[in-house]
């Protein structure tokens, strides 16, 4: 599975341990930036880059970072196919996936620590989308996004 990551420069020291983490567990990825905290950069733009590289096909799934993980997440979500969301807690982080088919997750540094935002990762990584009752919901927000 190959994964896009990115975030803004506040972000970045919260990217930085979820790439560690990625690279430790033998995932496939590329970081599409920023590359530190002096590299300021504006949040969406790093989302429309990273969703449309999941949208498009080249990865399956993205994580992006932010402050809060919410701006991140709005941005990624104006990308055509993409359902992003943020991801606090491990529920969140399962149901995502198995729910909502969510492609992208998005973190918050000034929200998360390091080892939870792992916990999260893992979680959220280990989760596939379950169908079932749900599968008629994601297809409604299919519905809804291509009627943009």
């Amino acid at each position: 599975m190959s994964v896009a990551v990115g975030s803004d420069h506040y972000g970045y020291p919260l990217k930085d341990k979820v790439v560690g983490f990625l690279r430790r567990e033998g995932y496939e990825f590329k970081d599409y930036g920023t590359e530190s905290e002096e590299d300021e950069v504006d949040y969406p733009d790093i989302a429309r880059d990273v969703a449309k590289k999941v949208a498009d096909g080249e990865h399956e799934r993205g994580i992006l970072v932010c402050g809060t993980g919410t701006g991140i997440a709005i941005a990624a979500n104006k990308v055509k196919g993409i359902r992003a969301t943020p991801v606090n807690d491990i529920y969140q982080a399962e149901r995502s996936r198995k729910s909502n088919n969510a492609q992208i997750m998005t973190l918050g540094s000034q929200v998360i620590g390091y080892k939870k935002a792992e916990l999260l990762v893992d979680a959220w990584m280990n989760s596939e989308f379950t169908g079932g009752r749900s599968t008629r919901k994601v297809e409604k927000l299919v519905e809804m996004d291509e009627a943009k």
